[in-house]
């Protein structure tokens, strides 16, 4: 019996399975802040996942070019960081599934050798690589999405907390306190930024750099130009809060104009063929039998 089936095959599930549950498990360091936080002094269990390491970090790094590396760093903090996957455990993650992908690629080329097999398992290899960007991306398209539809509300309770007497920041720090999106979490870390002495301007600037919506650029802007020449920021707020209405409003008739468009390929391809049947089949029935042999005009 052949046992190179089974030691590729071990060789596909072991790292897959592992990437699973590190994926799935909070790591070490997360747990151990959030711990911190809730004023726990318990010790991170001694099952901490692998990725730990750093002498796996410091091989991924040296594999991955400094460039590649700092656009997964982008990619995650548009998508928010999220706590099971670091960036360490990403740069790790992806040689490991690369390698069951080629395992399984020498699997499909040893059963069945050609260069048909060898694109495939090109093409799986590169698949397997880039996907956990692919997941990411995605994440951190939903997160966009939803901080541009949040956003014109939360400007409008932090125009109300200013014209109420409060500060800026005071307004921010509502705001993030009624919120519960995506939104809210980037003025929470905002407000954090500042308390641990980073500068304004700075703080603005990185929840600026950490999303892609157009409509949070500019507000960041607006409010970085009304602390630098003084201008009243109730007047900035109430401002981009009317331009985000009517962008608001300018998006839906928008998608309100596609959606003809839209409709078009459904109605040809599914409801008219149905109408067809419905109304000319009778007619094909009886055209069918009036000329078949024994019909009318076949006697």
């Amino acid at each position: 019996m052949n046992a190179t089936p089974w030691i590729l095959i071990a060789i596909v599930v072991l790292p897959i399975g592992f990437l699973v549950w590190s994926f799935i498990s909070v790591d070490s360091k997360s747990l151990l802040i959030i711990r911190t936080n809730l004023g726990h002094s318990g010790q991170v269990g001694q099952g901490a996942p692998a990725f730990s390491d750093k002498s796996w970090l410091t091989l991924a790094r040296r594999i991955t070019p400094a460039a590649y590396v700092a656009k997964l760093d982008e990619l995650l903090a548009i998508a928010g960081r999220p706590a099971n996957i670091p960036l360490s455990r990403l740069l790790i993650g992806k040689p490991i599934l690369a390698l069951a992908a080629a395992a399984v690629g020498l699997l499909f080329i040893s059963l069945r050798p050609g260069p048909t097999m060898l694109l495939l398992a090109i093409f799986l290899v590169g698949f397997c690589y880039f996907i956990p960007d692919l997941l990411i991306l995605s994440k951190g398209q939903e997160r966009q999405k939803s901080i541009r539809l949040e956003l014109p509300d939360t400007l409008d309770q932090m125009l109300i907390a200013v014209e109420a007497g409060l500060g800026f920041e005071s307004a921010m720090a509502r705001a993030a306190a009624n919120g519960k999106g995506p939104m809210a979490e980037e003025l929470k870390r905002t407000l954090q930024d500042m308390q641990v002495g980073r500068p304004r301007r700075d703080s603005y600037q990185a929840l600026a750099a950490r999303s892609t919506v157009p409509e949070l650029k500019s507000f960041v802007r607006a409010v970085v130009q009304a602390e630098i020449y003084g201008i009243s920021i109730a007047k900035v707020l109430r401002t981009q809060a009317q331009q985000l209405r009517i962008k608001r409003r300018q998006r839906a008739e928008e998608k309100a104009m596609k959606l003809p468009v839209l409709v078009l390929f459904p109605l040809l391809l599914f409801i008219f063929p149905t109408l067809f049947i419905i109304i000319m089949g009778p007619a094909v029935i009886n055209i069918i039998g009036i000329f078949a042999p024994g019909g009318a005009m076949g006697q």
